[in-house]
């Protein structure tokens, strides 16, 4: 009996270190002492909305076959920023007849999109307010899935930003990255 309680007394030390240190044994992550000890946090931007969209700019992107809306990107202000997110005008025509417009971005290193400003019909922009201005996660859902795809399909191939807007331009030419799985 003595013997089962030194078990599990040894046992509940060694599971307290693998959870402080991480251990791959135990599923848990070992810290690295080479990432991110020399890197500074990550800074956001502070940005400014581009130009309003064109017409003859927006490049339709696939989003599911359960959509029937049409989403579009203004391959004019698509841009990749020195903090690695990738920012763009969305255009979704419902089919209704409305037309929606946001200055957006991608982080997709943190698979999550952020939302700075909502298009009025005058060509101006509203910035978002600040409850509306943080992170959010990526979801893959059956509908309203344009994040994911974006992300997924066009401008994060393998969870890596695109490099250039270029880039990304061509992956909405092709209608694919060709990097994306």
């Amino acid at each position: 009996m003595k013997r089962w309680w030194a078990f599990l007394l040894l046992a509940g030390v060694v599971g307290s270190a693998a959870a402080q240190f991480g251990s791959p044994m135990m599923g848990l992550p070992a810290p690295n002492k080479y990432q991110g000890d020399d890197e500074e946090p990550w800074q956001e931007l502070a940005i400014e909305p581009p130009a309003f969209p064109k017409q003859e700019n927006l490049r339709e992107f696939y989003v599911s076959a359960a959509t029937i809306n049409k989403y579009f990107i203004d391959a004019s202000t698509l841009a990749v920023g020195a903090d690695r997110v990738v920012r763009y005008v969305l255009v979704v025509q419902t089919s209704g007849g409305a037309t929606n417009v946001s200055f957006e971005g991608i982080n997709c290193k943190a698979l999550s999109w952020k939302h700075y400003a909502t298009g009025r019909s005058d060509g101006t922009w509203a910035k978002s307010r600040a409850n509306r201005i943080e992170w959010r996660p990526i979801e893959t859902k059956m509908v309203n899935r344009y994040h994911a795809a974006l992300s997924h399909d066009l401008f994060c191939p393998a969870g890596i930003a695109i490099n250039t807007a270029d880039e990304g331009r061509n992956a909405l030419r092709l209608g694919k990255h060709p990097n994306a799985n």
